[in-house]
């Protein structure tokens, strides 16, 4: 199979879907490669290095898109890439439709086959390739957050470590999972005070247990969610219904009542966001302040980490890469259910329910 690697053009995203070792896994499996130039230069690859590994480097975009059968990506394709696709293709991505309906809709006029990355499930029923970037946006978010709580970034001049006869800054972090618990392991390891906010109490028992008295653990009740955001420094939106929109659980009242000059850092921005003052933002323009709380609401946080976030998303990506191109999509999915999970898109129909419920759109089953 001929696949192909654009250049991402979203807002500062210098990630690329493959590494020059992927390419050479790739071609060892029988597989060609064609790259647009100057896809890797953001990570740190150059379009030589594509070339050792058996790549083709195409003059342009279009002829990219013009010559692969599978397209494969690491942010949602943006609207003026869809007049690129034909009928049949194959596009795997990061897609996050559920909160993107022009998107879903440019899709299913072009006749491709979509499959996300962020819905496919391992055996276990967990997100393999959300994971890795899960992983990177809960570590950056504390980062970030610590950033913009400063005076010059119109935060309200707090170091969430605190000194010797100052405390510590609050923490809060609503949602337990894998953006979650990488954002407490930073919280923690910076000596903030962090509350920790989860429906599932198996996994606040986890981290009771790995962290003891380091942390304040709460199940997901209103009240709770109330007096952990209003008494927070910093408050990190870690939650996720996989493929769906997120749940407003922050209300613009409560956000009202927090602190001046407090942040909050929503990760799921990409799924709609869990508060109702989000709205996505990007590198170029990362943070806005309503109700005197600065928001960073940024829809590609790993992407300003971009050779660390590319070489971690091709190992999580690689395996799934090679079963589509020597398979075939439609042999891939029907022996995997796990990655059938992952077709949002097939034939000009919706085949994600979380998808079509998000835009009112009709449902067709995958298999």
């Amino acid at each position: 199979m001929r696949i192909g690697v654009p250049k991402e053009i979203k807002d500062y995203e210098y990630r690329v879907s493959l590494t020059p070792d992927g390419v050479r896994a790739l071609r060892q499996a029988g597989h060609q490669v064609v790259v647009e130039p100057s896809a890797g230069q953001g990570s740190g690859f150059s379009d030589e290095a594509y070339r050792q590994a058996g790549a083709e480097v195409a003059r342009s975009k279009a002829e990219v898109f013009q010559q692969a059968e599978l397209i494969v990506k690491v942010k949602e394709p943006q609207l003026s890439e869809c007049v690129f696709f034909r009928p049949g293709q194959v596009l795997f991505t990061y897609l996050h439709l559920a909160s993107l309906p022009d998107l879903t809709k440019a899709l299913v006029s072009a006749d491709v086959t979509a499959i996300a990355y962020e819905t496919v499930e391992a055996g276990d029923r967990s997100l393999p390739m959300l994971r890795p970037m899960s992983e990177i946006a809960g570590r950056l978010a504390v980062q970030v957050g610590a950033h913009y709580l400063g005076t010059a970034q119109g935060g309200r001049g707090l170091l969430l470590a605190g000194v010797p006869g100052v405390p510590p800054g609050h923490v809060a972090v609503v949602g337990a999972g894998v953006v979650g618990t990488s954002a407490v392991r930073i919280a923690v390891g910076l000596g903030a005070h962090v509350t920790v906010i989860n429906l599932d109490l198996e996994r606040l028992r986890f981290l009771d247990d790995l962290y003891g008295g380091r942390i304040a653990t709460s199940a997901a009740t209103e009240s709770a969610i109330e007096r952990a955001v209003v008494e927070a420094d910093l408050v990190i939106g870690a939650v996720l219904v996989p493929g769906a929109r997120a749940p407003k659980v922050i209300s613009r009242g409560l956000v009202a009542r927090m602190k001046p000059g407090s942040v909050i850092v929503d990760v799921a921005v990409d799924q709609g966001g869990c508060c109702e003052t989000t709205r996505p933002t990007s590198h170029s323009d990362p943070v806005y302040t309503m109700d005197g709380v600065v928001h960073y609401c940024v829809t590609n946080m790993p992407g300003i980490v971009p050779h660390t976030s590319t070489r971690a998303l091709t190992n999580t990506t690689l395996p799934y890469i090679v079963r589509l191109a020597s398979e075939g999509v439609d042999r891939a999915i029907r022996s995997d259910p796990g990655l059938a999970k992952g077709v949002n898109v097939m034939n000009g129909k919706i085949t994600c329910q979380a998808v079509a419920d998000a835009h009112g759109l009709r449902f067709t089953p995958l298999l």
